[in-house]
């Protein structure tokens, strides 16, 4: 019988950045931060420093043909996470490169483990290793010699009793036949990707040995803060279980607030779906949208809305702004360009958890697509696909909105032909009726439910929506016949 050996998993104070590696740097793991220049490897390095370096666990590092560490302190210290306390306290800093210049490898490996040996660091870095394998090019060593130094400092590292980590700028993993790449137990890569005017920073675990990291590209930024990682959406719920999840919600219905509309969708919009409200401009979808939040307040459910056409301040009509005056609906800015998805859910996700919210509003698509950096619009479907699951799958109910052009003869459901993302369907038209236009809306889907298939009038009053007759009951204005009026009044609540 065998004991597991436990290793434990250091953070690396870089939010987001644990979940990706799953849970954390392994203690005593030989680590390389690579990737292309520009790309945030020292800015990384130093935040995973700051962040664990204590009067117990020292860190040492070595900075070899880079930038001189009186430079890179001082961009470093404009981010929060820098404590000048620590600098020769439990951080210190290393320049071997006049040990490196000589040429001799021997000379540098000897210098390396002997401040190791003298200081007894938990933490070790070396910044740039790019900078050794460049410097014995230009000095024209031979290949054997370099293989033999890299060799024996990645032996070195490992059988220290620290956790260390060798940065260096790299194209692409898969063009280094470097030996460092094969010996390294966690391998980070970092790119900087520019599509043209708007630049999108990446991040990869390319391995971590002894846990499952979270495979893939994920976006992350360096603010005033730092750098944070924004995780990408993996939808976790297979077939079965998201038929299940839509089952259970559809015994319970949300209201929409507007007289009418709850009988159209059969009773109201199942908790936890996705409704999409299509139309053209002008046609309501905004003041739909607020109704479907206020409605939630005054039942308690807080609910949160991000918009993408307009900011804050000139999207919202009164009615919305006095809810989140209220702290009753909150409000995510989202005007920036370069979004990402996952760095947009990030920010819901928070507000959500944090208001407890149960309805959310995206106001719109066609904005959001505009927000967005083009690496991530051209994959607009894929993104949104992981979105909506992520949110619905925390119980959340969504309303999307989506201008539409009206062709009037061409019945569309969504500019994207993303609509079948959406468990419901709301369109909003305009029809020419004796010399006016009119608004009409119809449902063209609630999933797993049965719902109205008139299509109705409607108008926007000081009161509201307000739903009035089939438009089939209004025909008769065509023929000559004398109708009724199609819009009804609004009862009072």
């Amino acid at each position: 019988m065998s004991n597991k050996i436990s290793i434990r998993r250091l953070p690396t104070g870089v939010p987001g950045l644990d979940s990706l590696l799953g849970g954390g740097i392994p203690e005593f793991s030989f680590n390389l931060i690579a990737g292309t220049p520009g790309g945030g490897k020292t800015t990384l390095a130093h935040q995973i420093m700051f962040s664990q370096a204590n009067s117990n666990n020292r860190a040492l590092f070595f900075t070899v043909l880079g930038e001189p560490a009186l430079k890179m302190l001082r961009y470093q210290q404009q981010f929060p996470f820098f404590d000048i306390d620590k600098i020769n306290e439990s951080i210190r800093y290393v320049n071997l490169s006049a040990d490196l210049m000589e040429g001799n490898f021997e000379r540098v490996l000897s210098r390396i483990a002997e401040e190791v040996k003298n200081y007894a660091p938990s933490l070790v870095f070396v910044d740039s290793f790019r900078s050794v394998v460049q410097s014995a090019k230009h000095m024209k060593l031979g290949g054997a010699e370099l293989q033999s130094f890299v060799q024996q400092l990645g032996m070195q590292m490992t059988s220290w009793q620290a956790t260390t980590f060798l940065i260096g700028e790299y194209l692409t993993p898969e063009s280094e036949s470097s030996p460092v790449f094969t010996v390294a137990d966690g391998i980070l890569w970092l790119s900087q990707n520019l599509q043209r005017n708007s630049t999108v920073r990446k991040i990869q675990v390319v391995k971590m040995r002894g846990q499952a990291q979270v495979p893939g590209l994920h976006t992350f930024r360096i603010s005033d803060e730092g750098i944070q990682v924004f995780p990408r959406a993996i939808i976790k719920h297979d077939a079965e279980a998201v038929s299940a999840i839509k089952a259970s919600a559809g015994e319970e219905r949300v209201p929409m607030g507007v007289p009418g509309l709850d009988e159209m969708l059969g009773g109201g919009l199942p908790t936890g779906y996705s409704l999409l409200l299509v139309g053209p401009s002008g046609s309501g979808k905004t003041i739909l949208a607020t109704e479907f939040l206020a409605e939630g307040v005054r039942r308690g459910e807080p609910g949160v809305i991000a918009a993408f056409e307009k900011s804050p301040s000139q999207l919202l009509n009164n009615k919305l702004q006095e809810l989140i005056k209220a702290g009753q609906v909150g409000v995510i800015d989202t005007r920036s360009l370069d979004l990402s998805i996952d760095e947009t859910l990030h920010d819901l996700i928070a507000m959500i958890n944090r208001m407890q919210a149960k309805r959310v509003v995206i106001d719109s698509l066609s904005g959001f697509e505009l927000a967005l950096a083009p690496e991530f619009s051209e994959d607009f479907r894929g993104s949104l696909y992981r979105m909506i699951a992520e949110l619905t799958g925390m119980g959340v109910t969504i309303l999307m909105t989506s201008e539409l052009e009206d062709r009037y003869t061409d019945l569309r459901f969504s500019p994207f032909g993303s609509a079948f993302l959406a468990d419901a369907i709301i369109v909003q038209r305009y029809v020419e009726i004796t010399g006016q236009f009119k608004r009409v809306l119809s449902v063209i889907k609630v999933r797993g439910s049965e719902h109205s298939k008139d299509i109705r009038l409607f108008d926007i009053t000081d009161k509201g929506i307000i739903i009035g007759e089939a438009l089939s009951d209004y025909a008769g204005i065509m023929s000559g016949r004398p109708t009724v009026s199609p819009l009804t009044e609004r009862p009072d609540k």
